[in-house]
């Protein structure tokens, strides 16, 4: 094959992964991208459905814009998101040019140099793939990536979640009814940033009730879609993972503080014990500061409305550590409880998940309008 394919200031990169005769999926597919990161050294690194077909594709900067490096793989990521960089390395945003591809871009700094005939891609094992991206001084860079790179991967046959995770619980599938912002509150575009923390993730399930439902999945899942309508209302949604990895309680709390986000709402689901299946119930949760009070009795009075028979547990004042060290106003929801045995069947159902979604995006929104 030709080192490189020639078009108006784009190139083709060589890619070199190890001769295996297997096919890639197919287009309507769910994203073959597991996992990736860019370390501290400038290597990157991208795990994968094992033996898909990826390309790879380098495009110098011009106007005032730096060169961008993009890889594309089948099947198509649930939301577009862009993660804000360092160093040489200006963001990476994943998203989907078309139904059955994901792209993933990493956009470098105007006036870096990179030098293409140095950039391969190339697949060390089934499922892994590394680019050495040469001649970029990256080691003031923070290390970026989601996902867990040493985790097996899922075969694509074996996982029909949202949610971007998998292991436990059994099938955890997608929602039948197509998510809409229609009809949610109307906020000025551009002028609110919102954090959104799915708790848990990675080795940490959270609580595991009724059925094998883990918390991690049910957050996680509730989490992206609501992230999904806040963007469709022109807020701008950082996100403390979106993925199953292991996020300590101090990131998420940085991530906020640090991008001065308007408002931080942490996503859970409760639980007891499986010997009382008979406690079930919504509840929210502040620190202190009446906005902060306000804004857990708008996500509170949204969530009761498209849950009913369970419980009002009412908005309730917590010390825990999200919401006691951020400076914006901020709320921790309890969704219901995994143990339950009203909230439990609820939080398994892809389409009830997707109405709490649209109850806290609605509950967020209300909020800001009247803030």
């Amino acid at each position: 094959m030709p080192l490189f394919r020639m078009t108006p200031k784009r190139l083709s990169l060589l890619l070199a992964p190890l001769l295996v005769a297997l096919a890639a999926l197919p287009a309507w597919a769910a994203s073959s991208l597991g996992a990736w990161r860019i370390s501290r050294e400038g290597i990157l690194e991208l795990r994968t459905t094992p033996g898909v077909q990826l390309q790879a594709f380098f495009e110098e900067g011009s106007g005032g814009r730096g060169p961008r490096i993009w890889v594309d793989l089948p099947g198509a990521p649930q939301r577009s998101r862009t993660i804000s960089g360092g160093g040489a390395i200006r963001e990476v945003r994943i998203g989907r040019p078309d139904s059955g591809t994901t792209r993933l871009v990493v956009e470098f700094q105007p006036g870096t140099r990179l030098d293409p005939r140095q950039l391969r891609l190339v697949g060390t094992s089934r499922d892994r793939w590394r680019m050495d991206l040469r001649g970029v001084q990256t080691r003031a860079a923070v290390a970026l990536g989601e996902g867990n790179m040493e985790a097996p991967t899922i075969a694509s046959s074996g996982w029909t979640g949202s949610s971007g995770g998998g292991g436990g619980g059994g099938n955890f599938s997608s929602a039948t009814t197509p998510l809409s912002a229609d009809g949610l509150p109307v906020v000025p575009k551009g002028r609110f940033k919102v954090v959104l923390d799915p708790g848990h993730g990675g080795p940490d399930p959270g609580a595991v009730g009724i059925g094998g439902l883990r918390e991690t999945n049910v957050v996680l899942d509730v989490g992206l879609q609501v992230a999904q309508l806040l963007q469709a209302r022109g807020v701008q949604v950082l996100m403390t993972r979106t993925s199953e990895v292991d996020v300590d309680l101090p990131p998420r709390v940085t991530l906020a503080n640090s991008n001065r986000a308007d408002v931080f709402v942490s996503i859970h689901a409760n639980a007891l014990s499986m010997a009382r299946p008979d406690v079930n119930g919504i509840e929210t949760f502040y620190f202190q500061g009446n906005d902060s009070r306000q804004l857990a009795a708008s996500l509170q009075r949204q969530m009761l409305a498209i849950s009913p028979g369970s419980p009002d547990r009412g908005v309730r004042t917590g010390r825990f550590y999200v919401i006691r060290r951020t400076v914006m106003p901020a709320s921790l929801v309890e969704m219901g409880f995994v143990t339950g045995n009203i909230d439990a069947p609820r939080l398994a159902d892809p389409n009830f998940r997707r109405r709490m979604a649209l109850a806290l995006a609605a509950g967020i929104l209300d909020y800001l309008q009247r803030s």
